[in-house]
C-alpha cells in the first residue's frame, strides 16, 4: 500500500462529544482555557477531537496533556486508524478524566501521528475570582 502522511483538518477541545444517529458529531462547551478558583485541581472530563484528511495509508495516533517543562500530565490509548483514498477523513476523540493540574499555568496538548508531534497548542490554566 502507498503511504502519504496524513494532514491534521482540525483538532479541538470541548467539554462532551456525542455522535448523532446519522453519524454527525456534536461538540459542547468548546474552550482553549480552564478557570478555577483555587489550586490544585482536578478537572473532572474533557475532550479532544481530531480529524485527519488527505492522507494515505495505516496510522497510529496519540493525544497527550503536558506541563510546560515537558511532563505528560495524562495521555489517551494509542488509536490506530486507516486512510483507504486521499478523500477520506478519520475522526478520533480522546477523553481525558481526573485530570489533576497543580497551578494556574499554560499547558500544552500535543497530537503525535506514528510517534511523531504534528502539533502543540495551548492550554491555558488560569485562577478567576468569580
Amino acid at each position: 500500500m502507498d503511504y502519504i502522511a496524513p494532514s491534521l483538518l482540525y483538532s479541538v477541545m470541548c467539554d462532551d462529544v456525542r455522535r448523532e444517529d446519522n453519524g454527525k458529531f456534536i461538540l459542547i462547551g468548546l474552550f482553549e482555557a480552564i478557570g478555577a478558583k483555587a489550586f490544585p485541581i482536578t478537572h473532572p472530563t474533557f475532550y479532544v477531537i481530531n480529524c485527519w484528511c488527505s492522507g494515505l495509508g495505516s496510522f497510529k495516533q496519540r493525544t497527550r496533556i503536558i506541563n510546560k517543562d515537558g511532563l505528560v500530565l495524562a495521555e489517551d490509548v494509542e488509536t490506530q486508524f486507516s486512510l483507504p483514498n486521499l478523500k477520506s477523513k478519520y475522526k478520533v476523540v480522546a477523553c481525558f478524566r481526573n485530570l489533576k493540574l497543580e497551578k494556574p499555568d499554560e499547558y500544552s496538548v500535543e497530537i503525535m501521528l506514528n510517534n511523531d508531534l504534528k502539533i502543540r497548542y495551548p492550554l491555558s490554566v488560569e485562577k478567576v475570582d468569580k
